[in-house]
Order: structure tokens, then C-alpha cells, then sequence
């Protein structure tokens, strides 16, 4: 009975080794499960088991007010949730459950301070939001003490940003954008495609920037929405976590910049209120700083540039499909100069943005449908959170992965920061063409303005006194959204 039990023992082993040697790529694969993760918790939402994501409140003198009222105990509960789902998809993957789940909850509790840290008040309304602060962390213990070994295991950023990114997807409903407007499509759909070209060509070409990653993160992120553009844009191209580190510091930066002077300036040369709004929102990244930039022109501009902000958002899904075709059609084959057969085009695929598009689709043409706009837009509301906290997870993650020594190597001659100054001053020159054109009342009908003054305070200062959070990503995540839709929707050009 030993020898035979003895035996079988030996048999196992190759048949366990085989049967981890041959394991479908639909449960191998990280990209993979990134669409079944972000599937996975849309499910949840959308089938109420989960109605709420808890959060970090926000605070002003102690950091001890942003966990009152119970939120420590729903953040414990977060964090261990997540840690279970995120180790069930490792082991199936084929990695080890203990050390991912010890250091994913470290992880966690470094996301959490990233999160407090940018809910104080001050914080909010100057427009520094979750990813700069993980960012700033992780970067700092990773080039100062070191990244812990027992904290590495959890460090999957691509993970963590494509799930991320399919949540994104059912964000973008179809509906929406047709309801949001022919000037505001003008202003958003003419001049985001044409900046991207443009500055993937002066960053190639005429800057002679070696990657070629590099410089179509630094295009998304300037022509598109900023931080949200330039994580779909890295999936896409497969770019280095350290070239999007770079392009989301200076966006953030330039970000918080434009927030504050664009207002001024707009106010100083008396431009039409609803043009300079429209032009705010085809240009600042951030949907949270376009927000509080356009209310210190009024209402009704506030609507305008949000709206405005809300169709460029809208085409991340597209930007990152395009990316990922000519990336593997066009950019990886030149590397080794031979075009792909289509077997290969589809395993090299970036398989997110199926997740991406999927989640869309059944958003835009099943639930809304079936459950009706308010009740998507609620469920929205909740998975939004969840995408914050996968991408607050993510940037951690490239911080405690990146070197200075590295950043350093990719700004060598300030070629990087000349291509985002070049990409935005003619982002900012053509924007504002496209925002004349089509709410000066040259291609459409002027929009019909009210008499309200604009706000003369400084944003900043207005965002502290209205306690406003100017650190908003994404339009779903900015408080009034729906509102802003409803009553665009009585307001379709004549």
C-alpha cells in the first residue's frame, strides 16, 4: 500500500506540472483577468451586492476627521475584499497566495494614506488628487529605504490599471454623446485626434524622441483628459511604467497651472464667457479642475466646459483601440521589420480593450435600456469608486517600481517636457479656434447666455470657500454629472 501510494504521489507530479504547463490562456493571462476582474465587480454592482465602495472623507486640521462615522471599519472591509479577489486570481494564474496577499494589504494601507493625504481641504482644491500622491509615494520609499521584498509580490500595476480601465468602459455610454451636442462634439472630436498626430510626429520626427511610447502618452494625456488618457494610452502602446510616471506628473502639474491662470486670462482679455468655457474644457486634463475653472466664469459656462470635458472623455475607448492596432500593425513590426500575420496581431492584442468596449456596449444597449438612465447612472456612481481605488493601487505600484536613475534617462535634453509645451500650446491655439467657431455662433447657433457675472476670486480660493474637489479624473466622478447631462439633453442645437 506505501509503494503504491508512493507511486501515485510520483504520478502526480508530472500530471500537475503538465496541467500548469497547459493552462488556457483565458485563466494564464494578467490581461485576461483584468476583463474578469472588472467584470467581476460591475456584476456586483449591477446585481447589488455591493451598493457602496468605502472611502477616505475628506478633512481639513486632522487627518483623524477622514475616517469618522465608521469609514475605518468599511475601509478594513474594502481592503480585505480586494485582497481576496485580486489572490484568488493570482493562484489560478499560477502565483502563490500567501505573499500576494500580505503585500497587497500593505499596498492597500499605502493607497489609503495617498487618499487621505489628498482629501484635505486645501489639497482638493488645488487640484491634487490620488495619483499624484501615490505616485509621490511610492517613488519616494522606493528610492530612498528601498521597496520591501515581501511587498513586491503584489505590485501589478498592469492588473490593477487594466481592470481599472474596463470599469472606465461602461462609463462611456453611447447615448450620452450623441445627447451632449453637435459644438461640444466639434470642439472635442476635431482637435483630439489632430493634436495626437501632431505631436506624434513633432516628438518622433522632429525631437527625434527614441521612445515612441513615450511620446504617445505624453499626445494622450495632453489631447484627451490627462491622467485617465495617458494610463489607457501606456496599456496600449505597452509602455514603460517609468514614461508613464513622467507623463502623468506633468499633466498633473500643468494641469493645476491651467486650472488657475486660464480663468484669470479669459476674464482679462473679456472673452465671450461660453467660448472661453468651451475652450477650458477642450484643454485642461483634469474633469474636476475643468469644473472649477469654468464656475468662476458662471453657470452656465461651468455646464459648457463640463460638458466639453465629458465627449473628450469619451473618446479614451476609441484613442486606446486606435493606439493598440497601430501599435502592433505598424510600430512593433517596424521594430522588427516584419509585418504580423493576423494570429499574431490577435495574441499580441491587448485584450483589456475588448473588456473595455464590452462593458460599453452592454451598458449602452442593455442596461440603460432595461434599467433605466437614473439607475445606471447610480450604479455608475459606485463603480467609478472602484476604479478610483484600482488606479489609486496601480500608481502605488509604479512608484515603489521606479528609479530616478531611470525618470532621469527619459528626460534627457528636456525633450519630454518640450513635446507636452509644444503639443499644448498648439492644443490651447486650436482649441480655442474650434471653440470659436462653434460657440462664437459662426457654425452653430449661440448658445443663449445669462447675465450672471463671473466669479472674480481666484480659483483656488473659490474651490475652499464652495468646499469643491477640483482632483476629479473622469466626469463620473464629479458631483452633478447626471444634471449636467439632463439638462444638456433639453438643449440640443437647433
Amino acid at each position: 500500500m506505501e509503494h503504491r501510494s508512493v507511486s501515485r504521489h510520483y504520478m502526480l507530479v508530472p500530471f500537475m506540472t503538465r496541467s500548469r504547463s497547459v493552462r488556457h490562456p483565458l485563466l494564464a493571462l494578467e490581461d485576461w483577468w483584468a476583463v474578469w476582474l472588472g467584470a467581476f465587480l460591475l456584476a456586483l454592482v449591477v446585481l447589488q451586492a455591493v451598493t457602496e465602495v468605502p472611502s477616505v472623507g475628506g478633512w481639513s486640521r486632522s487627518p483623524l476627521e477622514a475616517f469618522a462615522d465608521d469609514k475605518a471599519l468599511g475601509l478594513i472591509a474594502l481592503g480585505l475584499g480586494l485582497a481576496a479577489t485580486t489572490t484568488i486570481a493570482v493562484v489560478i494564474m499560477g502565483g502563490a497566495a500567501s505573499p500576494h496577499a500580505v503585500s497587497f494589504l500593505g499596498l492597500f494601507g499605502l493607497g489609503v494614506v495617498a487618499f487621505t493625504l489628498a482629501q484635505q481641504a486645501g489639497v482638493r482644491a488645488a487640484g491634487f488628487g490620488y495619483a499624484f500622491w501615490a505616485l509621490g509615494i511610492g517613488l519616494v520609499i522606493a528610492n530612498t529605504v528601498g521597496t520591501p521584498q515581501w511587498v513586491k509580490p503584489g505590485l501589478r500595476s498592469e492588473l490593477y490599471i487594466k481592470a481599472g480601465l474596463v470599469l472606465l468602459g461602461a462609463e462611456i455610454l453611447f447615448g450620452n454623446i450623441l445627447a451632449l451636442g453637435l459644438p461640444g462634439l466639434f470642439v472635442a472630436w476635431l482637435v483630439t485626434p489632430t493634436v495626437i498626430i501632431f505631436m506624434y510626429q513633432i516628438g518622433t520626427r522632429w525631437l527625434r524622441i527614441e521612445s515612441r511610447s513615450l511620446v504617445m502618452v505624453i499626445a494622450a494625456a495632453t489631447s484627451v483628459c490627462g491622467v485617465s488618457a495617458a494610463i489607457a494610452a501606456a496599456a496600449a502602446s505597452r509602455a514603460k511604467k517609468e514614461e508613464l510616471t513622467l507623463a502623468v506628473g506633468m499633466s498633473l502639474i500643468f494641469t493645476v497651472a491651467m486650472m488657475v491662470l486660464m480663468p484669470m486670462g479669459i476674464r482679462a482679455v473679456g472673452m465671450d464667457a461660453i467660448v472661453g468655457a468651451a475652450w477650458i474644457g477642450g484643454t485642461v486634463d483634469a474633469t474636476g479642475a475643468v469644473v472649477a475653472a469654468g464656475a468662476l466664469l458662471g453657470d452656465q459656462a461651468e455646464q459648457i466646459a463640463a460638458v466639453v470635458k465629458m465627449i473628450q472623455n469619451t473618446l479614451i475607448g476609441l484613442v486606446a483601440f486606435l493606439i493598440a492596432v497601430f501599435w502592433i500593425s505598424r510600430v512593433e513590426p517596424n521594430a522588427r521589420s516584419a509585418r504580423p500575420r493576423a494570429m499574431e496581431v490577435w495574441y499580441r492584442f491587448p485584450k483589456f480593450i475588448l473588456g473595455f468596449v464590452g462593458a460599453s456596449l452592454v451598458f449602452s444597449f442593455g442596461l440603460t435600456p432595461l434599467l433605466g438612465t437614473p439607475r445606471v447612472e447610480a450604479i455608475l456612481g459606485v463603480t467609478s469608486d472602484f476604479r478610483g481605488w484600482l488606479f489609486c493601487l496601480a500608481f502605488v505600484s509604479i512608484g515603489l517600481e521606479s528609479r530616478f536613475r531611470e525618470l532621469a534617462h527619459h528626460t534627457t535634453g528636456g525633450r519630454p517636457i518640450q513635446l507636452y509645451l509644444m503639443g499644448q500650446t498648439f492644443n490651447l491655439a486650436l482649441t480655442l479656434f474650434a471653440a470659436y467657431l462653434a460657440f462664437g455662433g459662426v457654425l452653430f447657433d449661440r448658445v443663449a447666455t445669462s447675465d450672471q457675472r463671473p466669479d472674480t476670486r481666484l480659483v483656488i480660493e473659490r474651490n475652499l470657500d464652495a468646499d469643491v474637489e477640483a482632483t476629479a479624473l473622469f466626469y463620473t466622478e464629479v458631483e452633478g454629472w447626471s444634471r449636467w447631462l439632463a439638462d444638456n439633453r433639453g438643449e440640443r442645437p437647433r
